[in-house]
């Protein structure tokens, strides 16, 4: 068994059962013709019974329309949710409004079903449906074929095949593939006065953004880039407590999304607790593949495990520890040669190993190209400065570890940043030490880069 594959069969026994959600009528509806149906029966011993038996979590649609215009966590849950059903009787004006959102966006995973005997509109006759047949009172009747049927197809729609019309009748139609709450803060849009308030808190510190996540109330009802920024301000202002804690309380098809699964590793790691970071990032990659930067975070996590033993004088199980950090990051810039950051560390840590990993002499090279590349493109930040300044250093080159220095320091956005790499930077000063090997002006550049984070090397 290949690394890659033993990671996936370990991620995937962790992995949370994904999302369905249920877009139908609540209560008691009634058509023209006086047929009344008990959709909160439907929902409840036929629809949600025949999800949980495909592993799969129900999410029912709350009833959040005023004025005919669903709102925007309406909007989240339609775009975010792995799986989707809808109920189709009566022909309701939402249920329908909200089926075409979600094939707009999604190509495959919505399963539609629909009380027998109900006319659908032309635009859906050409989708398989499922019928399900009622009792005189409106309830939902032969259940057991009933859910085996939906439980059946909804196991089928793993298999992404498309199901959306959208996608099927127009060729080369897009997907969105990177979904909004996929993006890191600079790229949501959002309420602006949000966005400033935000801004403002990060300046001023936790307490600040404490207060501003207070002032949102029910979290249910905050469109999903305001939670994002709130994630991440904690981010900025180590506040790794309260990361763990919000990802908990987010809406569920936010808290699945892989940008705030990869966080939720790196706070737990930050907080010591490296074994369940551990589970978070290898449940994601067994669930959504590999990833450089799921893959870069596990990598991480591996380190500083590697870190803590050689603390605990445990040599043989921090050379273990060390050798899983680099396949970590190994596989996640194989997962993107474009993503240079997991690369830098593969090659980083090779430096560390006794003799060094004859490898890094080929990765070296590519790991160049790829940081180039990325600022060529206009749209580096910090991390690719930083990646140069490390590859300065590891090549013993003075006056190309200045230059970059300058440029990343210039770049710091969050106060970690410059104190993550002062500590590689560190490393590989004392790896090479060891060796005889010491390149004295390397230490200047640790210190300014703690010094730019607020900390002194003795803080």
């Amino acid at each position: 068994m290949s690394e890659l594959d033993a990671v996936r069969d370990a991620g995937a026994a962790g992995a949370p059962d994904p999302l369905c959600f249920v877009l139908m009528p609540f209560g008691r509806k009634s058509d023209v013709t006086g047929a009344t149906i008990d959709f909160d029966a439907v929902y409840r011993e036929l629809i949600a019974p025949a999800v949980r038996a495909a592993d799969l979590e129900p999410l029912r649609a709350d009833e959040e329309v005023t004025g005919g215009i669903v709102h925007k966590p309406m909007f989240e849950r339609l775009i975010l949710c792995e799986f989707a059903v809808a109920d189709l009787t009566f022909a309701n004006a939402n249920v329908f409004y909200e089926l075409g959102v979600r094939h707009a966006v999604r190509p495959y995973s919505t399963v539609l079903l629909f009380a027998a005997g109900t006319r659908l509109p032309f635009d859906v006759e050409l989708d398989r449906g499922i019928p399900y047949a009622l009792t005189p009172t409106g309830a939902p009747a032969d259940l057991d074929a009933a859910r085996r049927r939906l439980s059946e197809r909804l196991m089928a729609a793993r298999d992404a095949s498309v199901d959306s019309p959208v996608f099927q009748l127009i060729e080369g139609f897009p997907e969105i593939d990177r979904l909004k709450t996929d993006v890191f803060r600079d790229q949501v849009r959002y309420s602006t006065m949000w966005k400033e308030r935000l801004e403002r808190a990060r300046r001023q510190g936790l307490q600040a953004v404490r207060a501003a996540e207070r002032e949102l109330g029910d979290l249910r009802n905050v469109e999903a880039g305001i939670l994002v920024d709130v994630y991440l301000s904690y981010r900025a202002v180590n506040g790794h407590e309260e990361m763990v804690s919000l990802a908990a309380r987010l809406p569920r098809p936010l808290a699945r999304t892989p940008l705030v699964r990869e966080q939720l590793g790196f706070a737990l790691n930050r907080l010591g607790r490296r074994e369940e970071a551990e589970r978070v990032l290898l449940a994601l990659i067994g669930e959504r593949g590999p990833s450089s930067e799921t893959y870069g975070l596990l990598g991480r996590v591996y380190k500083d495990m590697w870190s803590d033993a050689r603390e605990a004088g445990e040599e043989l199980l921090a050379e273990g520890l060390l050798e899983k950090a680099v396949e970590a990051y190994l596989a996640g810039f194989e997962a993107d040669w474009r993503d240079a950051y997991p690369g830098i560390n593969a090659v980083s840590l090779m430096e560390f190993q006794e003799p060094p990993d004859p490898r890094r002499e080929q990765l070296l090279p590519v790991v160049a190209y790829a940081v180039d590349r990325r600022l060529d493109s206009g749209q580096s930040d910090y991390w690719d400065h930083a990646t140069r300044l490390e590859l300065a250093v590891l090549a013993k080159d003075e006056a190309a570890t200045r230059r970059a220095l300058g440029r990343a320091l210039a770049m710091v956005r969050e106060n970690w940043e410059p104190e993550s790499t002062a500590g590689n930077l560190r490393l590989i000063r004392e790896a090479r030490s060891r060796r005889g090997d010491d390149v004295p002006w390397a230490e200047a550049a640790e210190q300014e880069l703690l010094r730019r984070a607020g900390r002194s090397s003795a803080g």
